[in-house]
């Protein structure tokens, strides 16, 4: 299988240079006393035999578990991961590596090479037939579940929430009409944050009004509250409907990490956002319909995509949780206790249950783009009084942001109602858009006529605001033949009005509104202002904030179809053990023999009856007693080199009675003429007089335990 087993020299040159020791275990593990004179190359070609034989192949198969299957797996998706990789892509979640790993290097399932400076795990090539299948297979520690059995509501998953340009569109009309809302280093009135939450009820408005600044949709115009930003808008409304959705979760969890101070530099987080966002399209690629997904599996995912992550704003120390939040947030994922799925798109085909219109015929065309949809005889919007409309699924961000721009939202959820009140006109009027641009926008998307009270509102509002006027901002002035820069994009982004030939307004400045208002003037036109000059920002014209289209998910590097390989029944690899249990009774053997090979009997390092014979074991010294002061140094010494663990019995000191601990030391020490055993983790350290210790064992693992 290309990419997962290196090459059979690669292991072999492995073997070859391992330490002395452990190599010589190893073969003699499998074929006993070994002679000398000896020629290494000879002895590995003898092993290549052995693993090569039917009857040990059938009888590794069947010692393969669960955990064994997470590891090879895991092994083969991370690409020859060093041991502390694998440990970061388990964590907590899966097996005992420090463990199983030794054991599979002994069972000659893994082997370590080294990469650099790094040793990196791999897997046999020799036991390609046996290991392949499970390798190739992604579910052993992706694992997810069908999901019929799941439900909604209590106890099962979450409604998923609703998410797409209407909603985007509604919240604009609230930053519009309430900024106050969103303000940045105070608390808005309670009375008005419960009526928002009214009207919002599924969505976190403090979160949302974070993530508006994080992706720079909105800006801070030198006060508390912020104000849509054209630039970044116009960068946001290019964007496919679903990678919308994409950026605003990746706004949500970068907001959700960031420091106020820090959302009013958006264009320091751009990089960090572009990149998470492009790490939530892969993420999501690799989820399939129809599937809950717990949060181990959708944390080692994570791990895998933010490990290929490139570039700037590198989201490796994104937490993980935060992240699922924020994609639940944003409508992409539904949570329940048991994990997380897919969230259904965003509907397009038809109203939402409730809609006015929801009977409708014409308000149903599942082949229309939501952009196109009003021209193809499909209905966006209904105007349930002359006043309110009721928007349906599938209008356009654009549409919806044009319609937020001069009315005011006053639902959302099943049904989304806004309504035209004079200060949203009026506000439409400030930022450029007449009567008649308001006019032609229903009767787009609601496929009819206004109604003439509402034609002629329109147009009286919009005759009074010109009545008075006032006008705040720069003015730039062009020569004849310098007229041409005003349709250049960046200067045209800027200009708000022509005010003469040449003669165009650019910005805000003055404050004279409070002062009409009291001369009894209660309708009037209020030009919006550009952002605050910011000491982060380089001095000129303000730029798009920029939203790179993201690209199409690339196919994983492993295949998600059904589990491959045969799973053996724990069974069998019993009814192998007792064989071996019973061939080891009939062998004259030492008690010390006999103790190591049933040991390798249980940590299935015995694949045929060959293996069973007392040259296969070094007599090597595992613990000392009473007056063996120089053989409890060794032990102790082993066992903190190799990090194993240790047990100890010695007599307290107050009432004499047997004192027993089974843990890992941590060092010898000198304590005057006495040295003295370090055992345990703070807070719970023991210091114990080796000469007072009467037994000290060393618990062994592996022969591998001593290999840097």
């Amino acid at each position: 299988m290309e990419g997962i087993f290196r090459s059979q020299d690669d292991w072999k040159s492995a073997m070859m240079t391992l330490p002395d020791d452990v190599f010589f275990d190893l073969l003699r593990s499998v074929f006993g006393h070994i002679k000398t004179p000896f020629n290494k190359q000879n002895l590995l070609a003898d092993l290549e035999a052995f693993l090569s034989r039917d009857e040990v192949r059938e009888n590794m198969a069947a010692y393969i578990d669960d955990e064994d299957a997470q590891v090879i797996a895991a092994v083969a998706m991370l690409h020859n991961p060093p041991a502390g990789e694998l440990e970061r892509f388990f964590a907590g979640t899966g097996p005992e590596l420090s463990v199983l790993l030794p054991n599979l290097e002994e069972r000659f399932i893994l082997y370590r090479f080294r990469d650099g400076p790094a040793l990196r795990l791999g897997l046999n090539p020799l036991l390609e037939p046996l290991l392949g299948p499970i390798a190739a297979d992604p579910r052993r520690v992706l694992p997810s579940t069908p999901l019929s059995g799941e439900k909604a509501g209590p106890g099962g998953l979450g409604d998923s929430v609703p998410f797409d340009d209407r909603t985007l569109g509604a919240l604009f009309s609230l930053v519009l009409g309430e900024g106050n809302i969103f303000r940045i280093g105070s608390r808005p009135r309670k009375k008005t944050m419960d009526a928002a939450k009214r009207i919002f009820p599924a969505m976190d408005l403090e979160a949302a009004s974070r993530c508006l600044l994080c992706l720079g949709l909105c800006r801070m115009d030198g006060g508390e509250s912020p104000v849509p930003d054209d630039h970044a808008l116009r960068g946001f409304g290019a964007l496919e409907p679903r990678h919308r959705q994409i950026y605003w979760a990746a706004g949500l969890a970068v907001a959700a990490e960031t420091s106020p101070e820090l959302l009013q530099a958006p264009q320091l987080l751009r990089g960090r956002v572009r990149s998470l966002a492009r790490l939530i399209d892969r993420l999501l690629g690799l989820l399939e319909p129809g599937r809950l997904y717990p949060g181990k599996t959708l944390g080692r995912l994570l791990h895998i995509l933010e490990r290929d992550e490139e570039g700037p704003g590198d989201p490796a120390a994104m937490d993980a949780p935060m992240l699922w939040a924020a994609l639940v947030q944003a409508g992409l994922l539904r949570q329940g206790p048991q994990g997380c799925c897919l969230a259904d798109a965003p509907a397009t085909d038809a109203p939402a249950a409730g809609d006015p219109s929801a009977a409708d015929p014409s308000a149903a065309d599942p082949s229309a783009d939501p952009p196109a949809a009003a021209e193809k005889g499909r209905a966006l919007l209904a105007m349930d009084t002359p006043f309110s409309c009721v928007v349906y699924p599938g209008v356009s961000f654009t549409d919806a942001l044009a319609l937020a721009s001069f009315s005011t939202v006053r639902e959302t959820g099943a049904v989304f109602r806004f309504e035209l009140t004079r200060e949203s006109c009026l506000r439409g009027f400030e930022r450029g858009a007449g009567a008649a641009d308001m006019e032609a926008l229903l009767v787009r998307l609601s496929g009819k006529p206004m109604e003439d009270s509402l034609l002629w509102t329109l147009r009286d509002w919009e005759r009074r605001s010109t009545e008075v006027s006032l006008i705040e901002g720069a003015i730039l002035c062009l020569a004849p033949e310098r007229r041409y820069l005003a349709e250049t994009e960046d200067l045209a982004a800027l200009i708000r009005r022509e005010l003469a030939p040449g003669l165009y307004l650019l910005s805000s400045g003055l404050g004279a509104a409070e002062a009409l208002r009291k001369a009894g003037v209660d309708i009037f036109t209020h030009l919006a202002g550009p952002p605050a000059a910011s000491p982060l920002e380089d001095s000129g014209p303000p730029r798009p904030w920029g939203f790179p289209p993201l690209g199409k998910v690339p196919p994983p590097a492993w295949d998600r179809g059904a589990p491959g390989g045969s799973d053996s029944p724990p069974e069998k690899a019993e009814d192998l053990k007792v064989r071996f249990r019973s061939a080891l009774g009939d062998r004259t053997l030492s008690a010390a023999e006999r103790s190591e090979l049933a040991a390798r009997i249980e940590r299935r390092l015995v694949l045929a009856e060959s293996q069973l014979i007392a040259g296969s074991v070094r007599a090597e010294k595992l613990e000392a007693r009473g007056l063996d002061y120089v053989g409890k140094a060794s032990i102790a010494k082993q066992a903190i080199n190799s990090r194993s663990l240790v047990e100890a019995l010695w007599s307290s000191a107050e009432d004499g009675a047997e004192q027993r601990i089974l843990a890992i030391p941590q060092a010898l020490e000198k304590s005057g003429e006495e040295t003295v055993l370090v055992i345990g983790d703070a807070p719970h350290t023991l210091r114990i007089p080796l000469g007072k210790i009467s037994l000290l064992r060393r618990i062994k693992k592996s022969i591998f335990e001593f290999q840097p």
